[in-house]
């Protein structure tokens, strides 16, 4: 009776096993590293471009968790300073780095933009994780040379370190005034759908 008992528990534990493993083993981490465009500033949380990314996952049954780890006003330093932990605490599969707009407003060195930014993808990379790169532009507030030395820097990372690149965040946005805060820095809440189909490309072959 008690060797019947026993088979009987190993059955249906080994049976739970099979069929929780696979559920597992296909879930999958999105971890968002961003500044004020990822952090759903001055709009409602629930309709920012990283939720509505949610959303669409779900729709199309897939297992993903999106964590998004942006905050408004975050730099390439910041991000830098926290990637380590992140990867750590989440293990993601795929990482996007929105960071450099920041930066490039408080008139920091290009190099030293660009530096943060390679050991990002260096530290993602080493984590078995594949990054993708959102680029950005700045208004000429420093000069034409640094404005152009800034928006080189995405396009020369995406082909040092052959990773995914958003070329512009907010193209067709950044030059709509429906579409953008007052602050003329910020999108507005309609424009969030833009952002995200902006970064899909990069995203769906990934996520399917």
């Amino acid at each position: 009776m008690h060797n019947a008992f026993t088979f009987v528990r190993s059955f249906f534990l080994i049976a739970f096993v099979a069929i929780s493993w696979p559920a597992l083993a296909n879930h999958s981490t999105l971890l968002v590293v961003g500044d004020s465009l990822s952090a759903a500033y001055g709009v409602p949380s629930e309709t920012a471009w990283v939720e509505l990314l949610r959303h669409r996952l779900d729709r199309e049954n897939v297992s993903w968790q999106v964590v998004n780890a942006s905050i408004s006003g975050e730099t390439t330093d910041g991000g830098l300073r926290r990637l380590p932990r992140l990867l750590e605490q989440n293990e993601p599969d795929v990482v996007v780095i929105e960071l450099g707009g920041n930066d490039g407003l408080r008139g920091f060195p290009p190099n030293v933009i660009e530096a943060n930014l390679a050991k990002m993808i260096e530290l993602t990379l080493e984590a078995d994780a594949t990054p993708i790169l959102v680029g950005i532009q700045i208004p000429p507030n420093y000069g034409q040379r640094y404005t152009q030395m800034f928006s080189d820097i995405f396009p020369a990372l995406s082909d040092r370190y052959e990773v995914g690149l958003v070329p512009f965040f907010l193209e067709g946005i950044y030059d709509q005034e429906s579409l953008m805060q007052g602050d003329g820095i910020h999108p507005t809440e309609e424009a969030q759908p833009l952002l995200l189909e902006n970064i899909w490309p990069q995203l769906e072959t990934l996520v399917q």
